[in-house]
């Protein structure tokens, strides 16, 4: 393959991540990362490196439209933010020194049951809506999005579950190479009680800093390859803007299932990984 034709293949497949990511709110890295190491044949630690950059770009390209249409929560992105780059530092250091074999079983087994949640449970368009408990009144952590045409109001309850949970997603998104999209959204949506757009919306406006905190551990290791990672960024930040076109108009039954499949495949991937010892 020459490098022409390998900047190409990259640059669709980053496409198509980035739209995936964008939509799910579970960042183009489930994606690239697999692509690069397995279909490719790039380094797994240069394919992290091009992936956690990925992922920052698919934050980039849709936190600000989300933000913009009202439906992201700035405010509870900026608190459990704390707890994912602090994960995320973690991640990464500790990478050099674990074994990721038994954190992706771990991990691709976890993500079995949260498909199997998202895809059973919960199954109407119309979601339940909760008030919100002491602590997320007194961080005034509620707001609203926009739900038929109208202002729909929404608590929080169990923020410190969420901050626990996404403590574990940055460490899995250091150690991993991945925007950690899926336990954001599963921590924000089933323990915080956020309804699921608003979930996906805020996890892509998180997922950036996330990545770049583990970003700036794989740099100084120079595990970023600017051949491979152009590709990758400008391929992820088209696609994750066409998603932000999708996710704005589409049924929130609609992304459950995509969000199940996609989570589903990924457990897979990772269980089969850590088995064969290729993550």
């Amino acid at each position: 393959m020459t490098a022409l034709t390998f900047t190409i293949v990259v640059w669709l497949m980053s496409t198509m991540a980035g739209f995936l990511g964008a939509l799910t709110g579970l960042g183009g890295g489930v994606v690239v990362v697999p692509v690069l190491a397995l279909a490719l044949g790039v380094d797994i630690k240069y394919a992290i490196g091009a992936s956690l950059v990925s992922v920052i770009a698919t934050s980039s390209g849709a936190a600000a439209a989300y933000v913009k249409e009202g439906f992201s929560n700035i405010r509870i992105g900026m608190l459990l933010e704390v707890a994912t780059t602090l994960g995320a530092v973690a991640g990464a250091y500790l990478a050099a020194y674990t074994s990721t074999h038994a954190i992706a079983i771990i991990f691709g087994l976890v993500l079995v049951q949260s498909a199997y949640q998202s895809l059973v449970n919960r199954n109407t368009e119309d979601e339940e809506i909760v008030q919100s408990d002491a602590l997320a009144r007194r961080l005034r952590l509620g707001s609203a999005y926009p739900l038929k045409g109208k202002s729909q109001e929404y608590g929080v309850t169990n923020v410190p579950t969420g901050f626990s949970l996404m403590f574990g997603a940055g460490a899995l998104s250091g150690l991993l190479g991945i925007g950690s999209g899926a336990v954001k959204v599963i921590a924000m949506d089933r323990a915080m009680r956020i309804p699921f757009k608003v979930s996906t919306t805020t996890s892509n406006f998180m997922i950036g800093v996330t990545a770049a905190a583990s970003a700036g551990v794989y740099l100084s290791r120079g595990y970023i390859d600017p051949r491979v990672t152009m590709p990758v960024m400008l391929g992820v930040l088209g696609g994750a803007f066409l998603g932000t076109k999708v996710l704005v108009r589409a049924r929130v039954r609609t992304l459950r299932i995509v969000f199940g499949v996609v989570i589903l495949v990924l457990a897979v991937e990772m269980i089969l990984n850590g088995i064969m010892g290729r993550v």
